[in-house]
């Protein structure tokens, strides 16, 4: 019995690194193209800079390598194998994005002005990124964007920050409570596993939707109904993702534990996931139209539309 649960366990792992290992192939190709080209020419030529390098490869990375330790944290650490992996792969994460932040030059060809180029660390190239869709990058006016930013501030990376975070840890959560339930034999997170399985996948392709596209947002602080439903989503699907996290770890416990604390989990890190889209626009919100129901309260800037999405994601994780 023993010999065939190292079996599947061993199986198991296998595949979770294959499988990681696979879908982190163009985030690690990403970061190898850059590196390569701060080698050659001492900066990357915006026409060649792959979209969304952070936090995708640092993300990829620390995932990668918080897969493949499973073995050596469960046999350390045990029942804090998790803990343990997640805080190893956070840090992994800080360091390679600290570096590429920091060391990456991102250089843009002027085209008003022959013969001039612009340069700028990846840091802040990748936050004019964050206002409208790369695609439209270079033929855009500045003029709504400039008055969106304000001062720059590296606070704008809160949220930034707290998306790659939610990610390695949730991702990760699933890997981990797998190989520890074949280990225990215990099938009681089986449903939340499921769950954090794929409102993890779910959210991580919504946030690639949203580097391609940034949801089709131009600029401007009034979006389309399109830009906002996907905005909403977003939110939501951020704090259920959190939420189901923290259900998946107290499962069996008391109703205020495994319903009520996953849920308000969920809500305030939507909250916080508003306050970093706050400082990215300089104390202002993307509005979702003119009426009351999407106008700031006043001192709050938070919409009464923008109460009701903080308030579902709670909902939606307590159902």
């Amino acid at each position: 019995m023993e010999n065939k649960k190292n079996n599947t366990f061993k199986k198991y792992y296998l595949l979770s690194v294959l499988g990681v290992l696979l879908a982190s192939g163009y985030p690690i190709y990403m970061g190898i193209t850059v590196l390569v080209d701060m080698i050659r020419y001492g900066t990357v030529y915006a026409e060649n800079y792959p979209k969304y390098i952070i936090p995708y490869t640092p993300v990829a990375l620390a995932v990668l390598l918080g897969v493949v330790i499973i073995p050596l944290v469960f046999r350390r650490f045990n029942k804090y194998a998790l803990l343990v992996g997640s805080a190893i792969s956070t840090a992994v994460f800080f360091v390679v994005e600290m570096v590429l932040e920091k060391t990456v030059i991102v250089t843009r060809t002027v085209t008003e002005i022959v013969g001039v180029v612009d340069s700028s660390l990846l840091e802040s190239w990748q936050m004019y990124m964050c206002y409208i869709p790369p695609n439209r990058f270079e033929e855009r006016t500045w003029t709504e964007v400039d008055v969106l930013m304000g001062e720059y501030s590296p606070a704008f990376k809160l949220h930034f920050y707290l998306i790659s975070v939610v990610l390695i840890v949730c991702l990760l959560n699933s890997f981990y409570g797998f190989a520890q339930m074949i280990k225990n034999e215990d099938k009681s997170r089986w449903g939340t596993l499921i769950l954090q399985s794929i409102t993890s996948v779910s959210f991580l392709g919504m946030c690639i939707w949203a580097c391609f596209t940034a949801f089709y947002r131009t600029g401007a602080v009034y979006i389309s109904a399109w830009s906002a439903v996907l905005m909403c989503v977003f939110f939501v699907l951020l704090g259920v993702t959190v939420g189901i996290c923290v259900a998946s770890l107290t499962v069996g416990k008391r109703f205020g534990w495994s319903v009520v604390f996953p849920s308000v989990v969920a809500s305030v890190i939507t909250l916080v996931m508003y306050l970093g889209e706050m400082i990215l626009l300089s104390g202002k919100l993307y509005r979702f139209g003119r009426s009351w129901f999407f106008q700031g309260i006043e001192k709050l800037v938070l919409a009464p539309v923008d109460l009701v999405v903080i308030f579902m994601a709670g909902l939606i994780t307590a159902v």
